[in-house]
């Protein structure tokens, strides 16, 4: 297969377990060529992609922007809190007025669930989801594979648990879907409160017990708790969440295996994992960060390269 699926990433569920192997093939590619000393390809001289995004955001905009640059695209960024859609402009507005600036691609984290592909059904041009809403993350969600493949030699057959905020989060749902896509065996760990009542029917099981669930995985993905999204009180304190559902050193050297870490960033030091842990040969966070511009870098060109066709 030398060719996406799909003319845009706006979820892990619209696409195939071969998209995936050729985005990680992709990617292996563009790893090596981010650790040469020159670190740009000319693959997108041509290309203009425009990062809109309407929420908060440090690491995934400056990630893929990064990206963007080092296979030089021309890049416009775009942050709806300094623009006119704080004036009432629409989105497909805001959109068309970019677009007319001739733009190829679009890159938007939105807190609607659903905007890209509505996005996707409106304008002439690629969207990348980066998030929208608690919906889905899918270049997240493919890094985080691409890690522990890179980690363990493959995906499929490997025990992971998803452990923290599951309701809130986008980067579980994307997870989920990736990992069973790929063959991995998954389960979600955290508080009752936190784990959204439709879990069942995606055939993830819920283990209550954080101590079993690490016992099971191979892969613990620690999620942020995200108190931004909370309008109401899901659990008593932080101190509770954190003396249930935190990891730290003595608890993963009291199993009797040794388990890989990852955190999707930004981490509460404390709560969700203890300094010791997030920087312990055992975490591969700061892998996630780096394989981040590789993955975005080959979901930009694979994309890319069928506007071209």
């Amino acid at each position: 297969m030398s060719e996406l699926s799909v003319n845009h990433l706006l979820g892990i569920k619209y696409i195939k377990e071969a998209d995936i192997q050729l985005i990680f093939e992709t990617a292996d590619h563009f790893k090596e060529v981010i650790n040469r000393p020159i670190k740009k390809v000319p693959s997108l001289r041509d290309i203009t992609i425009a990062n809109l995004f309407f929420e908060n955001s440090t690491r995934t905009r400056l990630s893929f922007e990064l990206a963007e640059k080092r296979l030089s695209a021309d890049v416009i960024n775009f942050s709806a809190a300094q623009s006119s859609v704080k004036k009432g402009e629409t989105l497909i507005d805001t959109v068309n007025n970019i677009l007319s600036m001739k733009v190829d691609m679009v890159v938007m984290r939105h807190p609607n669930p659903g905007a890209g592909v509505f996005l996707s059904q409106n304008i002439q041009a690629s969207i990348v989801n980066a998030g929208d809403g608690a919906h889905e993350h899918p270049t997240q969600a493919l890094l985080d594979s691409y890690s522990i493949r890179e980690r363990l030699g493959d995906v499929a057959g490997k025990n992971v648990v998803i452990v923290g905020d599951i309701l809130h989060s986008r980067v579980a749902l994307s997870n989920i879907f990736a990992l069973k896509l790929q063959g991995a065996n998954v389960k979600v760990c955290g508080p009752l409160t936190l784990i959204p009542k439709y879990i069942g029917t995606l055939g993830i099981e819920v283990e209550p017990d954080l101590r079993k669930a690490l016992q099971w995985c191979d892969v613990a993905n620690m999620l942020r708790v995200q108190n931004e999204r909370m309008d109401i009180s899901y659990f008593p304190s932080t101190r509770e969440y954190t003396q249930q559902f935190g990891v730290d050193r003595a608890l993963l050297d009291s199993l009797d295996k040794e388990i890989v870490i990852m955190h999707p960033g930004p981490i509460n030091r404390g709560v969700e994992i203890t300094s010791d842990v997030a920087d312990s040969k055992q975490a591969i966070i700061l892998n996630q960060v780096e394989n981040g511009v590789a993955i975005r870098m080959a979901v930009i060109y694979l994309l890319a390269s069928k506007i071209k066709n």
